[in-house]
């Protein structure tokens, strides 16, 4: 938990420090006074005084931060200290500041996703496990043991690169030609035709339901417990199991299915040791797990997932990180609109309590995708910001055009109303966000 709660930290006070460094540096880059810059909210444990007269703060809760700026002239300032003032700026150096956050975030996002690409990631071979029948994949004649090349016409790299491919398909329904390399080593293209899926977390993997699935590793035994039923049978560490009864190079998912199904009844398998077939039989013991009786053979299973190095040079990684943030950002605001009219379930809206549990999760498996994971949630806080939603930078925004529109700022009216409407629009997401993720906790 302790871990999780910094990782959450960690992330939070990177992605907010650089949104609001974005407003902070434009507007010292059009010449308004910033009275303070502040990570975090609430009481203030520690401050310091620029040159300028900006206040540097650090306070006590680490779930945001801000920049305060001079809007109006004070009492009595004279016209370069009112020049200095937010609200005196011309309308085209608001936008700028206002916008300025948002776009900062997308710029992280681009530089995370450059430094992964230039620095290399170890990532899954596009390698499927057998799709399970009548599945569109087992429909459209994919196999076990099929490698993903491209998805239309796109050079796929990775089992990840070809779930990012497939994403935006997937909720929309729709037609895929699908490159696969078999396991006999043919190059063949597939049609696969996915049905609209409304992307419901509580249905599970929404790939896994077109019947895609990435390949589990071959069963290798790593241990053999001593007097178990394994060694019994003479299993040995090392082996690799490829026949177990009628199930031929089984993947370790479908292997420990066969065992437990065979409780207290003979199993003959066939293992690779040292090159050569040995052919054993082992008589799972039955036991008792959750009210079912199981077999259990007394091994520890192991395996590896075939991996790959996905790395660009400069000008691949660049444009690649600029390809990825506008295609997350513009797929982002899909799924949105999606959601308005009911087409994707607004189970996808999370709050911070699923943002913390994946920042610790992604923590855990590595610097990479902790920084990947920073690059998505930087991308979605610059998507959030420019909504047109008053109480976001997006609805501030949204006033300035109305100013440009009409040449002149909007009545008081207009802006109180549109306050009011953003609080309610805000409390209501976050009220949402927050059932999604204790219903995920519960559930």
């Amino acid at each position: 938990m302790l871990f999780t709660l910094l990782a959450f930290a960690v992330a939070l006070g990177i992605l907010i420090t650089f949104h609001e460094l974005g407003h902070y540096w434009v507007a010292r880059l059009c010449g308004v006074r910033v009275l303070r810059f502040s990570v975090g909210f609430g009481k203030v444990l520690a401050q310091r005084t620029d040159k300028h007269g900006t206040e540097w703060a650090l306070s006590a809760i680490p779930l945001g931060g801000y920049v305060k700026m001079q809007d109006d002239p004070p009492a009595g300032a004279t016209r370069a200290e009112a020049a200095r003032s937010f609200n005196t700026q011309p309308v085209g150096r608001r936008i700028a500041i206002v916008a300025a956050g948002p776009l900062f975030n997308l710029i992280l996002a681009v530089a995370l996703y450059t430094g992964l690409n230039l620095a290399g990631t170890e990532e899954p071979v596009a390698l499927i496990g057998p799709p399970a029948a009548e599945t569109p994949a087992q429909l459209a004649g994919f196999r076990g043991g099929d490698q993903i090349l491209a998805i239309d016409d796109s050079p796929v790299e990775s089992w990840t690169d070809a779930r990012w491919r497939l994403t935006d398909v997937l909720s929309t329904g729709g037609r895929v030609n699908v490159q696969v390399r078999t396991a006999d080593g043919k190059t063949v293209e597939r049609s696969l035709q996915v049905p609209p899926n409304q992307m419901d977390p509580q249905r599970g993997d929404p790939l896994a339901e077109v019947g895609l699935r990435l390949a589990q590793p071959k069963p290798v035994v790593r241990a053999v417990i001593e007097g178990g039923e394994g060694a019994r049978a003479g299993l040995i560490d090392g082996d690799r199991i490829i026949r177990a009864g009628e199930l031929i190079d089984p993947d370790s998912t479908q292997l420990v299915q066969t065992i437990r199904e065979h409780a207290g009844s003979s199993l003959p398998l066939t293992v690779l040791r040292n090159g050569a077939e040995v052919s054993l039989s082992v008589i799972p013991r039955a036991e008792t797990v959750d009210g079912k009786v199981v077999g259990r053979i007394g091994v520890q299973l192991g395996g590896t997932v075939p991996m790959v190095t996905v790395r660009h040079g400069l000008i691949g990684s660049v444009t690649d990180g600029v390809v990825r943030t506008w295609d997350t950002a513009w797929l982002s605001l899909r799924m949105l609109g999606r959601m308005v009219i009911g087409e994707v379930s607004w189970r996808n809206i999370t709050g911070p309590v699923t943002i913390a549990d994946y920042a610790g999760q992604t923590a855990r498996m590595g610097f990479a995708a902790y920084i990947a994971y920073l690059a998505l949630i930087s991308i979605s806080i610059g998507v959030l910001n420019l909504l047109p939603i008053p109480m976001l930078d997006g609805g501030h925004l949204l006033y300035y055009f109305v100013e440009i529109v009409r040449g002149s700022p909007p009545p008081e009216r207009w802006i109180d109303m549109g306050q009011r409407a953003g609080i309610g629009i805000l409390a209501s997401l976050m009220g949402l966000a927050l059932f999604n993720d204790f219903a995920r906790l519960f559930t």
